[in-house]
């Protein structure tokens, strides 16, 4: 039995491994108690890793369904060999995957059902007991740290290529729209009592709440807000309809109480426009982040939609063109395999640009063969290390000529050359990018020195007029010593000239005092 723990690799032989599996309900009864359990499994070896990076390195490595060299090492020396020609070992595994990455790669016949789960549920409980030096605190501690480990390794990503930041804000944007038109309804409906006749001229919704809120009361309307009308709707003829229609309205007249709470409301609706438009610009710049080639072909909100429908662009990678092409039209494909009536030939892709343009007949080719490019752009942006949306383009421009084939009879190029030109594109754009990257590291670089040496430059300055008065220490010092030895066998004049130098000296080290204390202290060097 094969045994992964956090702390190691371990083996185990399960005692009469024929019998135990035909008594397989007694195991399950059994597997709680370690008295029984023991009786059962005995350890036959324990490898345990070198570090914490070993560890998250092997359970990678198993979590995938590949052998690592640690695992190989470890079953090749310590796996027994059969006595008897006839018996073979059987190694009892958890995970099908390493089972059969094991028989391919050491011939060994693995087993990961019967009796296998029970027993490796019954050593996950009791292998603290069954490994000498091993206690619950401590395996507590190493399953924890692998855990934590393991989880922040599969969550790690590239912070700029990020598609869950696309499904949210696809999913925001969507309700942002049917929000912004449910409260401009209510808008029409609450300001019509006032003035109804404003419904039919102006016929945008944002318009209408930034119209309501200019206004106000339409009894204050005059002609001087005419300008404020056109910067508003863009349109000098909507606006003097509008002063015409509030001087001549069926309206009823309306409280101040309930204009204010109007013009809140309206304020509220036209910032949630707002922020929808930066939202739109947030949402394109990550989409040519993310997915480029796949905005370049269908767009940005489309391709956002299939994003998010999929789940994320890996899941939009793997599926086929077909599923591509149904992918939003779930429900009319099941009740259409209920019935047994047509299927849907369109999903999500329905509103691309392409297939309004598209004849009723051509429609439905069209859908499978924008499917179908939509597919491969997915699994460029998902697997490409430079992001570029040459590809993106270059399909595109076949859908384009697949319109016109449908249209005029006109033979488009074949995928195979469009492709080509399209592979020696995205190698001129990324040699552009990695001199682009080389510059920018260069000009980093030169900051980094230039201001390293600013620092420097700094330091020393302020450690200058630290070490001076040391020096005129040590001067002073030495004069100090000159006189005293020169004070014996040389002239009264030398001795004059001196001490009069260790005065000068005396006084460059002293604070600043007063004429007085000068002078005494000069008499007291000269003595």
């Amino acid at each position: 039995m094969l045994f992964e723990h956090a702390s190691g690799y371990a083996l185990f032989v399960a005692q009469e491994f024929e019998e135990v599996a035909m008594q397989q309900y007694l195991v399950e009864q059994g597997v709680t108690e370690f008295g029984k359990f023991a009786g059962l499994v005995k350890l036959h070896a324990f490898s345990p890793f070198k570090s914490g990076t070993n560890a998250l390195d092997n359970m990678n490595n198993i979590s995938e369904g590949v052998i690592h060299e640690d695992l190989h090492l470890f079953l090749e020396t310590n796996l027994p060999e059969s006595p008897k020609k006839k018996k073979k070992v059987i190694l009892g595994v958890g995970d099908v995957k390493i089972g059969s990455a094991i028989q391919e790669a050491l011939s060994v016949s693995c087993q990961s059902t019967g009796v296998v789960p029970e027993i490796l549920r019954g050593i996950r409980l009791h292998f603290h007991a069954l490994i000498k030096g091993l206690t619950l605190e401590v395996e507590g501690k190493a399953q924890l740290g692998l855990g934590h480990s393991y989880s922040r390794a599969k969550v790690k990503f590239n912070v700029n290529r990020v598609d869950n930041m696309i499904i949210q804000s696809i999913s925001l944007l969507d309700q942002l729209d049917k929000d912004i038109n449910t409260f401009c309804m209510r808008i029409r409906e609450w300001y019509g009592y006032h003035f109804p006749e404003l419904i039919k001229i102006v016929t945008d919704n944002v318009t209408y709440a930034k119209v309501t809120k200019f206004i106000k009361s339409r009894q204050d309307l005059t002609a001087d807000c005419l300008e404020g009308l056109e910067e508003i709707t863009m349109d000098s003829a909507k606006a003097q309809a509008i002063y015409d229609a509030s001087k001549s309205s069926m309206g009823m007249d309306i409280s101040p109480i309930d204009l204010i709470n109007i013009e809140n409301f309206s304020t509220r609706v036209i910032a949630l426009a707002d922020y929808r438009k930066s939202l739109h610009t947030y949402l394109q710049d990550k989409m040519q982040n993310v997915a480029p080639n796949l905005a370049a072909l269908i767009g940005d909100q489309v391709g956002a939609r299939l994003i998010s429908h999929a789940g994320s662009l890996t899941n939009l990678a793997k599926y086929p063109a077909s599923t591509v092409q149904i992918l939003g039209a779930e429900k009319a494909l099941f009740r259409a395999l209920k019935t047994r009536g047509n299927t849907p030939k369109y999903g999500l892709i329905f509103h691309s640009t392409f297939i309004g343009r598209a004849g009723a007949k051509n429609k439905g080719r069209i859908s499978r063969y924008l499917a179908n490019k939509c597919s491969i752009a997915s699994r460029i942006d998902c697997f490409s290390e430079m992001p570029s949306s040459v590809f993106g383009e270059k399909l595109r421009g076949q859908v384009e000529e697949r319109l016109s084939f449908y249209e005029t009879g006109e033979a488009p190029r074949k995928n195979v050359d469009v492709m080509k030109e399209a592979v020696v594109e995205a190698k001129e754009q990324e040699a552009i990018l990695k001199k682009k990257r080389k510059k920018e590291k260069k000009k980093k670089r030169k900051l980094e020195e230039s201001q390293a040496e600013e620092s420097r430059v700094d330091t020393t300055m302020e450690e200058e007029p630290e070490e001076t008065p040391k020096k005129k220490k040590k001067k002073a010092v030495q004069v100090k010593v000159e006189e005293e030895v020169l004070t014996n066998g040389t002239s009264e004049k030398k001795k004059k000239k001196k001490k009069s130098k260790v005065a000068d000296v005396s006084m460059e080290e002293e604070e600043p005092v007063s004429e007085k204390k000068e002078k005494k202290k000069k008499k007291k060097v000269s003595i």
